[in-house]
C-alpha cells in the first residue's frame, strides 16, 4: 500500500511572546506571516502562521504564544529540530545575517552531506538551515533577504526518541523509506515529495522525557492533497490499530491526529482550502481572523490579545 503523503504540511510549536515570535520569523528569517488567528481550543491565545507567499504546505511554521508559559525541557518523545531549506551557496549570507542580528546558539555542521547551520529561536527553539541544491520552491523575499537566499520551506524535522523501532515502522507504513544512517540518526524520506520530505530519527536511550513549554514543538503535520486522501490515510491507520481522531475543520485545512509510539503527536492535514480562503493574497496575515464559533468573542479577544506590530 502506498499512502498519499507528500511530506510535511506544517510544524506547530509553543512560544511565550507573540511580538518577539512574529519579529523573529518575519524580520530575522524573512518568512511571511500568512495568518493571524487564535487557538481553536484556547481562543485567548494567538495562532500565528509563517511561510512562503501563500503558505504553501511544506513551508508553514505555526505558533501558539502562551504568555507566562514555562520554558520547555528538551528530551526524548518530541520533535528535536525543525530544519529549513535554503539555496546552495547561501550559508555565508545566513551566517552573517543571523550573527549580526544576535541570534543565539549558532553552530555550523555537516549532516548527511549537507551544510547545516543550527541556531536557537526566541524561546530556545531548536532550528536549523540546510543548503539544498535545486529546490524549485520560491521563497518569500523581504527585509534584505533576496531570491538567492530566501528560505524555501522545510527540509524536514528530527524526532528524538529512546527507541526508534516502532516509530520507524510507522514512518515506513506512511510511505517513508530509510535512506541513510549517521551514528545514532536514521534518515527517512518520501519519494516524489513536496521538498519538506525528510524525517530524521535520533535515538537517545538514556535521555529524560521532554517537558513541553515555550520553544518546544506541539505537533508535526504531514501533507495530503485533499479530504479523500486524508480519509484513505485515516482508514489505513485505523485498520492497523491506531487511535486516530475524526477529521476536524481547522478553517484552512482539515486535520486528523494520533500519538506515535515514541510520544510525538502526528497530524495529517489537507492542502486545501488554503490560507487565502478568507483574505486576499496581498493581505495575508494582516487582520485577525477568527474561527466562526469564536466570532461572537471578537470584541473581547481584540481587547485581550496583545497587539502585534509589523
Amino acid at each position: 500500500m502506498t499512502l498519499p503523503i507528500n511530506g510535511l504540511h506544517h510544524v506547530t510549536s509553543l512560544a511565550s511572546d507573540p511580538q518577539s515570535n512574529s519579529d523573529f520569523f518575519t524580520k530575522t528569517l524573512g518568512l511571511r506571516r500568512v495568518k493571524k488567528t487564535v487557538n481553536f481550543d484556547a481562543p485567548n491565545v494567538y495562532h500565528l502562521y509563517y511561510g512562503d507567499e501563500r503558505g504553501t504546505p511544506g513551508t508553514v511554521m505555526t505558533y501558539f504564544p502562551f504568555p507566562h508559559i514555562a520554558p520547555a525541557r528538551p528530551g526524548v518523545g518530541e520533535v528535536g529540530e525543525t530544519v529549513f531549506a535554503v539555496p546552495k551557496g547561501s550559508m555565508g549570507f545566513w551566517t552573517e545575517r543571523l550573527t549580526g542580528l544576535g541570534v543565539q546558539g549558532m553552530v555550523q555542521t555537516d549532516a548527511f552531506g549537507e551544510k547545516r547551520l543550527r541556531f536557537l529561536g526566541p524561546d530556545q527553539d531548536a532550528l536549523a538551515l540546510v543548503e539544498v541544491e535545486g529546490d524549485p520552491r520560491q521563497g518569500w523575499t523581504s527585509g534584505g533577504v533576496g531570491t538567492a537566499e530566501a528560505v524555501r520551506g522545510f527540509r524536514g524535522a528530527s524526532l528524538r526518541l529512546r527507541d526508534a523501532g516502532a516509530t520507524a515502522e510507522l514512518l515506513r507504513f506512511m510511505g517513508y523509506e530509510e535512506r541513510e544512517r549517521d551514528g545514532s540518526v536514521i534518515r527517512f524520506g518520501v519519494a516524489n515529495g513536496n521538498g519538506a520530505d525528510i524525517i530524521d530519527i535520533e535515538t537517545l536511550p538514556g535521555a529524560e522525557h521532554a517537558e513541553q513549554g515555550a520553544g518546544s514543538v506541539h505537533h508535526i503535520a504531514f501533507s495530503v492533497p485533499d479530504r479523500a486522501s486524508q480519509d484513505e490515510v485515516r482508514k489505513a491507520l485505523v485498520d492497523t490499530g491506531w487511535q486516530v481522531t475524526p477529521p476536524i475543520d481547522r478553517d484552512y485545512f482539515w486535520a486528523i491526529y494520533f500519538r506515535t509510539p515514541g510520544g510525538v503527536l502526528f497530524e495529517v492535514a489537507t492542502d486545501a482550502p488554503g490560507f487565502d480562503r478568507d483574505e486576499d493574497l496581498a493581505h495575508l496575515g494582516q487582520s485577525l481572523k477568527l474561527p466562526h464559533q469564536h466570532e461572537p468573542l471578537r470584541a473581547r479577544l481584540e481587547h485581550h490579545l496583545q497587539p502585534i506590530t509589523d
